[in-house]
């Protein structure tokens, strides 16, 4: 069967490629291919720049060039042509050192074609390769999490004093604006995109046990350790010094789980963005042409926001499991982390289409001023909390067992609460302050700290 997105069978590749096409570069087979070949091509360059490897000679302005094209110039004919090499090899980083040996056939690099992979177990390159493939796929998904961060710090400072009823266990509860919540929101998640930013990804060449033997064996008067961790650090990556044959992954489930608590915070902010929806504090611009139901023509469904609340939940789902599982191997190493490190691009693919689907459905919210506002004048029994805190200050006798009894699940009028004030022997400057408060002047200093989104 022809491959279209109607065939695919993940989502990601189907119904929602649209949604996250920057990946394909990234976590694909020709992703991983192309940078193993980008690996493989700056350690023999640093080979070749190594005193004591005499072998090796060192290279010419022209053949650098070519060396370095060679990883830039990576195309889906040469991955196809690693592939079936590797139906022979049955190795897939073997299939690349051949086709890296084939590349340099007549050409001057020829001399040095056994330096291709030399020391090297498959470990060495795929861990850097992964690592490369996790830190170009993080860019990605980190502009996607800084644009919807950015809509949620201008949404909290644009209503920073819109008032509205909070709810606590889903009950009426203190006011506050509704640019107070989405500054809380904003704060947490800025506050784990900045523990995402902190890490480099660690990375090991040293061999098939860790320890440079076959390097050694070979050269012993080289300073491997420094070298290994020259190219290492040339790639952008943090040198591992103590590791078994693989990298022991902790760096892959360190950031899994820093991304897993952002997409936590966002599917928070989805579900209560859905709430104020039902609850009308929000309406959504309607698009021309687009239906909400297949039989009720009035309704204008969040489907963004549930969209993303589902993939948030799959990309964590995915993301869990790998940063749980893959610091586990058995010994020096088993392949239970190969199978699982293919899936690196599936648990960001659904954090990817999840962002996404935040930012379009917040571009669709309108503020419903006259909504909030009436549920604001329906609850006046907001009010006991700030009547009886004033009545404890002057010492008046059992004050929260006086408003319990006065609004404890009742609705209470503006007149109620007025009549209530209006009996009790408060000081002059306390009553009047009183009598003066209503449910939307009674937010504290919201609007204060939703300037700090």
């Amino acid at each position: 069967m022809q491959i279209d997105t109607l065939t695919a069978v993940s989502p990601i590749d189907g119904r929602y490629a649209s949604k996250c096409r920057e990946f394909g570069e990234v976590f694909s087979e020709y992703g991983l291919m192309r940078r193993r070949v980008l690996v493989e091509c700056a350690w023999l360059e640093a080979l070749c720049d190594a005193k004591g490897i005499r072998e090796c000679k060192p290279l010419s302005a022209a053949e650098r060039k070519a060396l370095r094209g060679i990883a830039e110039g990576f195309s889906l004919a040469d991955a196809k042509r690693v592939k079936a090499i590797e139906k022979t090899t049955n190795h897939d980083v073997k299939a690349i050192e051949y086709f890296l040996k084939e590349k340099v056939a007549d050409t001057p690099l020829a001399s040095r074609s056994e330096f291709i992979h030399f020391g090297c177990t498959s470990e060495d390159i795929n861990n850097m390769s992964h690592a490369l493939m996790l830190r170009d796929g993080t860019k990605v998904l980190r502009l996607a999490m800084n644009e919807v961060m950015v809509l949620i710090a201008l949404m909290a400072k644009a209503y920073a004093r819109v008032p509205m009823l909070a709810h606590t266990h889903g009950q009426p509860a203190s006011p506050t604006t509704v640019g107070k919540e989405f500054a809380v929101v904003s704060r947490r998640l800025k506050r784990q995109a900045a523990e995402i930013d902190r890490l480099v990804m660690p990375a090991k060449m040293n061999g098939a046990v860790g320890n440079f033997n076959a390097h050694l064996a070979a050269y012993p008067g080289v300073d491997w350790e420094k070298l290994s961790g020259k190219v290492i650090a040339s790639l952008g990556l943090r040198q591992n010094r103590l590791t078994t044959q693989i990298e022991s992954h902790d760096g892959i489930a360190e950031l899994f789980d820093a991304v897993q608590r952002w997409n936590s915070v966002l599917l928070d902010f989805d579900r209560d963005v859905w709430l104020y929806i039902s609850m009308g504090y929000f309406r959504q611009r309607t698009v021309k042409g687009e239906v909400g139901s297949s039989t009720m023509p009035h309704k204008v469904n969040p489907i963004d926001f549930e969209n993303s609340e589902g993939n948030l939940g799959l990309a964590n789902a995915i993301l869990g499991f790998m940063s749980r599982k893959l610091p586990v191997s058995r010994l020096q190493r088993d392949l239970t982390d190969s199978t699982t490190l293919r899936n690196m691009g599936v648990g960001f693919g659904y954090s990817l289409i999840a962002v996404r689907s935040t930012a379009k459905g917040l571009c669709k919210l309108e503020l419903n001023r006259e909504r909030l506002a009436e549920d604001l004048d329906r609850n006046w029994e907001v009010l006991a909390e700030p009547i009886q805190t004033v009545m404890r200050k002057v010492g008046m006798d059992h004050p929260y067992e006086r408003l319990k009894e006065l609004t404890r699940g009742r609705r209470v009028t503006a007149e109620t609460m007025r009549e209530f004030v209006s009996a009790l022997p408060l000081p002059a400057a306390d009553k009047a302050r009183l009598m003066k408060l209503t449910p939307a002047a009674y937010v504290g200093i919201a609007a204060k700290l939703a300037r700090l989104a």
